[in-house]
Order: structure tokens, then C-alpha cells, then sequence
């Protein structure tokens, strides 16, 4: 028999800092003490709501959603949904009550209740102080009452307090309760689900309150009994209220609502009235056909598209379809670059209707793993827009659709290991230098509680020491907790009817943005359907190369027209000079490169791919390579999987190949082989126990196979199955690499003006962007007051072969945006000294002298130095009476005479260094060149000699360090990049070095290293025995930090 007693006043941690545990915590702790139903009442907020149906699920409860609203006038009341129209009104008075105050103010009074309240069942909470109890009763009792003969649906909570006069108070509410024939009910407050969490309570208390634990005073919660109790405890605890225990199952059976019953239907996309939207689809994949294929379509094709039509009419997806192609078509009428990706590349019929430009038949890429029968998940196409004009797309979609029918996906933004560290400590009462160094130092280990103790003693920590112990094990617990919502960078949720009626909407610190409470991850629970608006800041880039591409040398392109397989372009490639394109410009790739020596489009597919973390643990790499290079033979056991595999020599490299080889060769359905693909994933966990494997083995062992090659294929998809590459997301990814490699190939001064305009973007800084355009022949000139424009420009070159890179002033640390755009604006006729420009242009002298650091006044004859010296005789406007005088003549006289000073000219050192100091970037020298005696002497070699050098010697080398990466699939080895006047090195950091030279590597700007020299083929590291830093030598010249990547 099931328990009387339901749990109603549930808080969880997504009433941010306001409880102690995790919605599924509560949920799986629930079951255990034997509740068959509980509900979930977070404050203000359903965000909590589809992790606790879950895990309610999976633990065999019923979840009661519901949500603690808090009113203007103080009252707070828990409002439970009696039906579906119960929660359309209680998802609108949330969105009214965060819409209607400041961000993160929700306000909400009791007249905007009277709409919905006839739907809710409200559960009023006795304020502390009972003299307010009359008025918010009568309150509740004027709202609109349920329907005659329907169950009571207006009630008032007893609660515990753990105070003197408890019972007393008790019986007084409800005999008022008697007297005002409002019923009652018994709730527990629960703020977490097991008694041992109330220290973590205390502490996100704090942290709320912005206090530490020793100053919470009566803010703490004052007993530790509100976990959550067996239902017997609280009966017991409540037995002089029987009709109040009772109350909560009837609450629990009135209450018939569940988010299953939640349905969600997809905007209508017709663009003819009485047309459907799978008819409407078909005619534009008709009429777009001949533009793809301007000779006819192949049979094939006609066949897939043919195919892929019937899939999509069966699950009546087309609306979906014609929404995505909608929003591309409206953001190439604009001039936006954009490109679709990811697992919709799979799709001939977003092929033909130009969303994505990869031919999956050519390609050979597999539709099912898009969408399936078998899959009851809606589609899921990504669209890439360049960053910059990105807004612009999200904010026509919020028109054209109405504010009411779209808003983007929340994410959840939760506690990492440096954050917990931080505000545990700091509530703790630990001094802030501290809580910075655990941070900074103990946060990467904090999930290890050996490699924890073995750092803190590194720092001379003593764990003896209570509060720091406790802050440790505090800080475990709070990780994964959610601090907040953020906004998902482009994750569309579009409805036919009201959103505000599916899931409640809130403002963003964005204005001009909305939100759902749910995140991406509760909307696919759900089965929603969501539009990804992406940012790519490559595609800007390319964007802005096609068009000074028009204006310097007339060429009209865009990515569909850069000419294909361009042999000089490849063999660019092959020697790993890809700095600055796309996705092939990491450490990784470019150690990988000349070993791969990609010829061909479908190479550059594999090579984009192969750096990933599926083939690298599967261990398909290596083979690969070998194969590649001739070192192994090239082996099928059919010709079904030569024709799989044939493309990656027999090596599965691709989630697609996974699929087919479960299809063709062990008689999968597309559909069984895609929930193959989903199932990889947990292959792990479960042990390799899986109904698929005994399937996939004794399919390839009717079809002929060999025991042992079926267990070998099941354990190469098992290694690399849960984090396999999609080939349609490598070959997206791979026309845009091969478009910007195309690029800086032919024209590297466009590519260098259009890259220097994304920043920032990419692993590499400006300084290395230009010096790498200059070996490729390409003159950059100075930032000039008379020839810069915001951005960089090109300028008639000198060679003859490439146009001239002007640096702009987005260069100039420090001048704003609209500073720099009225210095252009006053410049006719060009000005002729700083006077002028202080005069004409009408910028603040902070400008000017930024202007003057970056020494862009040397046309006037004056450097860095003495243009500064001039700066600082200027006010901030001129005098009334000379700009009076002035308006008569064509140029302005000084207004004082001042005798000429001739200021001693700045080494070039200084000058370097002051270049780094004010652009991020010196074109007359390099910082380490003025060092160079001085290293010479100590037997540090140069960058650029390390080609030289026999393999395996061992050599010391010194630089600037431009980039730290520490990939995950790495094993914790950390890479390095260090630049000399000569070139850049690549150094190799195993995990024990970096453990010894932890301080050096991550602190210093300049690092000397020892190491041992490692060649091969064109591949050059340096694998790292000790670090040093050498800071001090660069004399406290702010350089250019070095830029982290994980």
C-alpha cells in the first residue's frame, strides 16, 4: 500500500544557492524511504523540473511539478498545476514575474494570480510573523475557487519550525484555518535529502548572502532536520493533524498533470495557402535541383533525395526543413557567409537547398545518422553565421517569428573546481591570497584527493588545519551545482501556439534576448525541435577576404566558387604552413600534416577528423599512418567492406563507418545502426555487455566473417565509439580549412588584413599573424595617422606581387572605436601635426597619446617620444579665442610658441619594446634579438636553427611563449610554443616535468628550456627535461601574454 504521506515542498539546487542537493539526489533518496509520488517546488523557477522527472522516472516515482512563487507583499505560496491548462498559466506568471523586474527580480502580485488560479492548486506558506496571516489568507480566499463538486484547491501549510511553542502555534493556524474553512496541509520544507548535507547548506547560504559561515547569525536555516524524512517520521512528527497528512495525497490525485503530457508542435512554414509543408518542401528541392546539378541529376541522387523526402513526410519533419532553409536564405539576402554543419551534412535534400555544401551521395555519407524511424528525436541542423553579423540573424528570427513563439535555450552554468574553491573558501573565512592560490594551483586536482594533499604541501599548506580540510571537502560536494542560467550561443526553441505556455521565458543580461528555463539536454528529453544559429568567426574572416578581394584585385569569389583541389594549395599544406586557417592551425594538426601529406579534398576530411579524441583512444591513428605511408599492407576480409572502408584504408575512422559496417555486415537496419552509434557511448560503463554486441558479432558471423575479425571490429567501435568524429562534420569543417588555406596560399596579404580584422580569433596573436606574412613576402606597413583606417587595409605594394598591409587603428591598445572613426572622418585634407589633429578631429588627448605610444605620428617627423612630449602641452579642448580666430584661416596657428626641445632618441630595444607595449606587435624587431649575445654565450640556440640539428641531441632554447595547450586526449601532456627573433619551436611537456616546473611554465613570459631534440620526417619537437624563467631579462616590458587553450 502506498504512503499516505506526500512530500509537497521540495526545494533542489536550481533555486540557486538556496539547497543543498541536486534535484536527482532528492528523487533516488525519495524512493528509498518509500514515497511512491513527491513534488519539486523550486523557488520561482521550473528549470529544475526535467532532471527531477528523470531521474523520477528511472527510480519509479511520480513527480508532482510544481514551483514556491514569491509575491510582492511577502506571501510566498507553493502552486501546483492541476492540468495541462494549469501549467500554460503557471509557465506565463513566471515569464510575467521575471520579464516585469530588473534581471534576477522576479515580481509578482496576488491580482496577477486571478488568470490561472483556477487551474492551481495554491498551498499558502504562514509568514514568520502570524499577524500577517489574516490578510494573506483573504487574499488567497478572493482569488477565483475551483468548479462545484471539484476537490478542495486552496490550502495552508503546517510546518515545523523547531522553535519554542511549535505545537502551539500549529494548533492556531489550524483551528484559524477552521474558522476561515480553509483547508490545511502538512509540508516538510525540504532543502536537501540526506541530514549529513546541512553544512553545504550553510555554506551556499553564505554564498548567497555574501557573508562567511561564522556571520551568518539567524540567516542560517536554524535546524538541521530539513532533509528530507520517511513518510512515517512525518506522520509521526504530525499525528494531531490527521486531515492535514491526508491532504497531501489528495493534493497528489488532484493534481493529474504530468511533462509527458507536454506536446510540442512545430511553426507552420507554408509560403502558399492550401500547399502543406512537405509539398512545400518538395517543389523547392525541385526547383533548386538543376542549380546543384546543372547537367541532371544522377540517378543516385534522385534516388536519395527520393528517400530522404519519404523519411522526413513519415516523421513530419519538413517544417523544420523549411524553417532552417527560411533563415539561410534571409541571411545570404543580407551578404552573411554561413554554412551548415554537423550531422545535417548527411542530407542530400540540405544539400540541394544550399543549407550545407557537402554532396553527402559523392560523399558517401549515410542519412540515418541525421534522422531515423527508429530515432524518435527530432533533427538537429547547426548553421554556421560569422560571429560578428551572428545578432543580426537572432534578432530578424525574433521578429519573424514573434517574441512570443521564439526564444534561445538556456545553459546551465554550474560550479567548476576554481570557482567551488573560491567561494567555499572564502565563506570558510580564509584569507583571499589564499583562496586565490588554492584556485589557481589546487583547483586542476581538486577531483584527486592524493594529488590534492601532494600540491598543498608543494605550497607549504598544512592540511592539519580544519577549515582548510573542510573547504576541500565542501568544494567537492558543490561541484556540479548551478550557480546560474546563461544563454546558449544560438540553440532556437520556435512553436506554432505560445511558447510562454510550454515553458516559462525569461529576460537575458542581452537586451534584446530571451530565454527558456530548459536547457538543451531538457529540450531533447522533451523532443523539441531547435534551430542552431551559430558563430564562426572564420567564416567573418573569409567574408571580409572575398570582399577586399573585389576591391584590390577585382575578383568576385565565395566559398562555392574557390577553384578545388588546388595542388599548390595542398602542397602548402603538407609542410604544415597553415598558421591561421581553420581547424588545421593547432600544434597537433600541424605535427600531423606533413606525416599525412594530405593531396586531396576527402585527405582534408580524414586529417580534420584524425586529431580528435575517438581515433587517438581507439587507436586507429597509427594504422592509419602506416597504411598511409606504405609501412603496412592494406587488408579487407570482403569487398562490402572494401566499399566501407575503402576511403580509410580499412581503417573505421568515421561514426558513419561504424554504422555501415553494422549494416552491410551484420544486418542492421539503418535505424538499429544509428541507436549503435548512440549505444557506444555507455559501452564503457556497462562493461562491453551490450545487446548489440552479441548482435553485431553473430550478424558479421552469419555473413561469413571470422570469430576474431567480429571481435575486433566490435572493440575498435567499442574504444572510439562515444567520441568518434561524423564525417559530415569533418568534410563542413574541411571546406572551410581548405578555403582559408586556399586563401593565404594565393593571397596572403588579403588573408593577413582580413585575419588581423577578426581578431581576436584563433590560437595565434597579431605579432605572429604578421611576421608569418612577412615570409611569405608580404611588406606590412606601420599605423600611420594619415593612412589608417580602423581596420586594416592593402595599399599598393612595393614587389609588385602582393599588396601592402596597412596596420589600422584597431590595433591601438586602449583607442575606442568612435575616437578612431572621428580621426578618419576629420582627415581631409590630411593632417599635417598633432596640433592639427587635436584641432580638426576633436578626440580626447587620453587618444592622442595612445595614438602617439603606438608612434602613429611618425609621418609628421615626430617619434614615439617626442610626439608624446607634444601630447602633454595640450588640453582637452582649445581656448575659445584662438578656435574663434582659427575659423578664418585654413590651418590653425599653435597656440603657444614653444622653443624646440630635442628629446634623446629611444633605443631600438625600447622602441620594440614599446611597440609590444601599445599593438601587440613590433615590425622593426624582435625582443629576444637583444638578448641574443648574452644567450649565445650561455650555448642557447636559435628557433630557426633547430632544422639543422641532428635528431636526438640535446639543446637549450629560449623564447617568448606564445601558447600553452593541453589537450584532453592528451594524458595530461602539455604543448608549448616559444618564438625567437628566428621562428617559433614546439616544445613537448610530459606530465612528470610539468609537475616539477610547474611555476616557470605557467608564469613566465620568457622561458629557457633544456630538452632533447626530436625530428620526424619535417615534424620538429623539443620533449623538455627542465624550465627556467627568464622574465627579469625582458626588464618588466608588459609582452604580450601567452595564450592558454585546453
Amino acid at each position: 500500500m502506498s504512503a499516505p504521506y506526500v512530500e509537497l515542498q521540495v526545494t533542489s539546487s536550481f533555486s540557486f544557492l538556496r539547497s543543498g542537493s541536486q534535484p536527482d539526489e532528492l528523487m533516488f533518496q525519495a524512493k528509498a524511504l518509500g514515497y511512491d509520488t513527491i513534488g519539486l517546488t523550486d523557488w520561482n523557477t521550473v528549470a529544475g523540473v526535467i532532471r527531477a522527472h528523470l531521474a523520477a522516472r528511472e527510480a519509479g516515482l511520480r513527480l508532482l511539478p510544481g514551483c514556491r512563487l514569491a509575491l510582492r507583499d511577502g506571501s510566498a505560496l507553493l502552486a501546483y498545476p492541476r492540468n495541462r491548462a494549469g501549467w500554460a498559466g503557471l509557465c506565463q506568471l513566471l515569464t510575467l514575474g521575471h520579464h516585469r523586474g530588473e534581471r534576477d527580480v522576479f515580481l509578482l502580485g496576488w491580482e496577477d494570480l486571478v488568470g490561472a488560479a483556477s487551474d492551481l492548486v495554491l498551498i499558502l506558506l504562514p509568514p514568520e510573523d502570524l499577524a500577517a496571516l489574516p490578510e494573506h489568507v483573504q487574499s488567497l480566499l478572493d482569488l477565483p475557487r475551483h468548479r462545484e463538486g471539484e476537490e478542495e484547491t486552496r490550502f495552508l501549510a503546517l510546518k515545523m519550525l523547531r522553535q519554542p511553542g511549535d505545537v502551539a502555534r500549529l494548533h492556531a493556524i489550524a483551528a484559524f484555518c477552521e474558522i476561515r474553512g480553509l483547508a490545511c496541509v502538512v509540508t516538510g520544507d525540504v532543502l536537501y535529502h540526506d541530514a549529513r548535507r546541512h553544512i553545504l547548506q550553510d555554506v551556499v547560504t553564505a554564498i548567497r548572502e555574501g557573508c562567511t559561515v561564522d556571520a551568518l547569525g539567524n540567516r542560517r536555516h536554524v535546524h538541521a532536520d530539513r532533509h528530507l524524512k520517511a513518510p512515517e517520521e512525518q506522520a509521526r512528527l504530525f499525528a494531531a493533524f490527521p486531515d492535514a497528512l491526508a491532504n497531501t495525497r489528495r493534493i497528489a490525485e488532484a493534481c493529474t498533470f504530468s511533462l509527458d503530457d507536454l506536446t510540442y508542435q512545430y511553426p507552420t512554414e507554408t509560403e502558399r495557402t492550401g500547399e502543406s509543408a512537405q509539398d512545400t518542401l518538395t517543389r523547392l528541392v525541385e526547383a533548386a535541383l538543376p542549380r546543384r546539378y546543372p547537367a541532371g541529376a544522377p540517378p543516385d541522387v534522385e534516388a536519395q533525395i527520393a528517400h530522404e523526402l519519404r523519411l522526413i513526410g513519415s516523421l513530419a519533419y519538413a517544417p523544420y526543413f523549411l524553417t532552417v532553409n527560411t533563415i539561410v536564405r534571409h541571411a545570404r539576402s543580407l551578404g552573411i557567409v554561413c554554412q551548415g554543419r554537423g550531422s545535417a551534412a548527411n542530407s542530400a535534400v540540405c544539400y540541394v537547398l544550399g543549407i550545407t555544401s557537402i554532396d553527402p551521395v559523392r560523399s558517401g555519407l549515410l542519412f540515418e545518422r541525421f534522422i531515423s524511424a527508429e530515432r524518435q528525436e527530432p533533427p538537429d541542423i547547426d548553421v554556421d553565421f560569422e560571429s560578428d553579423r551572428r545578432e543580426e540573424v537572432i534578432q530578424w528570427i525574433y521578429r519573424h517569428y514573434g517574441r512570443h513563439r521564439a526564444a534561445l535555450c538556456a545553459t546551465v552554468q554550474r560550479y567548476q573546481p576554481k570557482g567551488a574553491l573560491r567561494e567555499v573558501g572564502k565563506v570558510l573565512g580564509l584569507p583571499e591570497d589564499l583562496t586565490g592560490q588554492l584556485s589557481k594551483h589546487i583547483a586542476s586536482s581538486l577531483a584527486d584527493p592524493d594529488l590534492c594533499k601532494a600540491r598543498s604541501a608543494d605550497l607549504g599548506l598544512n592540511l592539519k588545519d580544519r577549515r582548510l580540510s573542510l573547504t576541500f571537502h565542501l568544494a567537492r560536494q558543490l561541484l556540479g551545482f548551478p550557480r546560474q542560467l546563461g544563454t546558449h550561443p544560438g540553440g532556437f526553441v520556435l512553436t506554432e501556439d505560445r511558447l510562454d505556455q510550454l515553458v516559462p521565458l525569461m529576460p537575458t543580461a542581452m537586451d534584446g534576448r530571451q530565454i527558456i528555463v530548459w536547457d538543451k539536454d531538457d529540450i531533447d528529453i522533451l523532443r523539441f525541435m531547435k534551430v542552431d544559429v551559430l558563430g564562426l568567426g572564420m567564416l567573418g574572416c573569409l567574408r571580409r577576404g572575398f570582399e577586399l578581394l573585389h576591391t584590390v584585385y577585382q575578383t568576385r569569389m565565395d566559398l562555392a566558387s574557390i577553384p578545388a583541389e588546388d595542388p599548390q594549395t595542398y602542397r602548402m599544406i603538407q609542410k604544415a604552413d597553415t598558421l591561421g586557417t581553420f581547424q588545421i592551425e593547432s600544434r597537433a594538426q600541424m605535427s600531423m600534416l606533413p606525416r599525412m601529406k594530405p593531396r586531396t579534398f576527402y585527405d582534408l576530411v580524414i586529417q580534420v577528423a584524425i586529431v580528435r579524441p575517438g581515433p587517438i583512444q581507439g587507436d586507429m591513428v597509427h594504422p592509419y599512418l602506416r597504411r598511409r605511408e606504405k609501412l603496412e599492407p592494406v587488408t579487407y576480409p570482403s569487398e562490402t567492406l572494401r566499399g566501407i572502408l575503402g576511403k580509410t584504408l580499412g581503417v573505421p575512422l568515421f561514426q558513419e563507418q561504424a554504422m555501415q559496417v553494422a549494416i552491410h555486415c551484420a544486418g542492421f537496419t539503418p535505424g538499429e545502426a544509428d541507436q549503435l552509434r548512440r549505444a557506444m557511448a555507455t559501452f564503457k560503463a556497462t562493461g562491453g555487455v551490450s545487446p548489440f554486441r552479441d548482435k553485431l558479432v553473430n550478424g558479421m558471423l552469419s555473413n561469413g566473417y571470422e570469430q576474431g575479425f567480429a571481435e575486433q571490429t566490435f572493440s575498435q567501435l567499442e574504444g572510439f565509439g562515444s567520441y568518434g568524429f561524423p564525417e559530415s562534420h569533418a568534410a563542413s569543417f574541411a571546406l572551410i580549412a581548405y578555403a582559408s588555406a586556399w586563401m593565404k596560399c594565393h593571397h596572403p596579404d588579403v588573408f593577413c588584413a582580413a585575419l588581423l580584422n577578426s581578431q581576436p580569433m584563433g590560437f595565434y596573436a597579431p605579432s605572429q599573424i604578421v611576421q608569418d606574412a612577412q615570409r611569405h613576402g608580404v611588406e606590412v606597413r606601420p599605423i600611420c595617422i594619415n593612412a589608417s583606417r580602423w581596420d586594416c587595409t592593402l595599399e599598393r605594394g612595393r614587389n609588385g606581387r602582393y599588396a601592402a598591409v596597412r596596420l589600422g587603428f584597431r590595433m591601438v591598445r586602449g583607442l575606442a572605436n568612435g575616437h578612431g572613426a572621428a580621426l578618419i572622418a576629420s582627415r581631409m585634407p590630411d593632417y599635417e601635426s598633432i596640433d592639427d589633429v587635436w584641432r580638426r578631429a576633436d578626440v580626447p588627448v587620453s587618444a592622442l597619446e595612445c595614438l602617439a605610444e603606438a608612434d602613429a605620428f611618425r609621418v609628421f617627423g615626430q617619434m614615439r617620444r617626442a610626439a608624446l612630449w607634444s601630447i602633454k602641452g595640450l588640453a582637452d579642448t582649445a581656448l575659445p579665442l584662438f578656435e574663434a580666430a582659427d575659423r578664418g584661416r585654413n590651418f590653425p596657428l599653435p597656440e603657444m610658441i614653444e622653443p624646440e626641445i630635442a628629446l634623446p632618441q629611444m633605443s631600438e630595444r625600447a622602441s620594440v619594446h614599446e611597440d609590444y607595449r601599445a599593438t601587440g606587435l613590433s615590425l622593426t624587431g624582435h625582443p629576444v634579438a637583444f638578448l641574443r649575445e648574452g644567450l649565445r654565450k650561455e650555448g642557447i640556440v636559435r628557433c630557426g636553427d633547430l632544422p639543422y640539428l641532428r635528431d636526438g641531441r640535446r639543446i637549450q632554447l629560449t623564447g617568448l611563449v606564445l601558447m600553452r595547450q593541453r589537450p584532453g586526449t592528451a594524458n595530461g601532456t602539455m604543448f608549448v610554443t616559444i618564438e625567437d627573433e628566428t621562428g617559433t619551436a614546439n616544445l613537448i611537456v610530459w606530465k612528470d616535468v610539468q609537475e616539477k616546473y610547474r611555476r616557470p611554465l605557467l608564469a613566465s613570459r620568457l622561458l629557457a628550456c633544456k630538452g632533447r631534440l626530436q625530428k620526424e620526417g619535417e615534424v620538429i619537437h623539443v620533449v623538455v627535461l627542465s624550465l627556467e624563467d627568464r622574465t627579469p631579462l625582458l626588464q618588466g616590458s608588459e609582452l604580450l601574454k601567452a595564450r592558454d587553450f585546453r
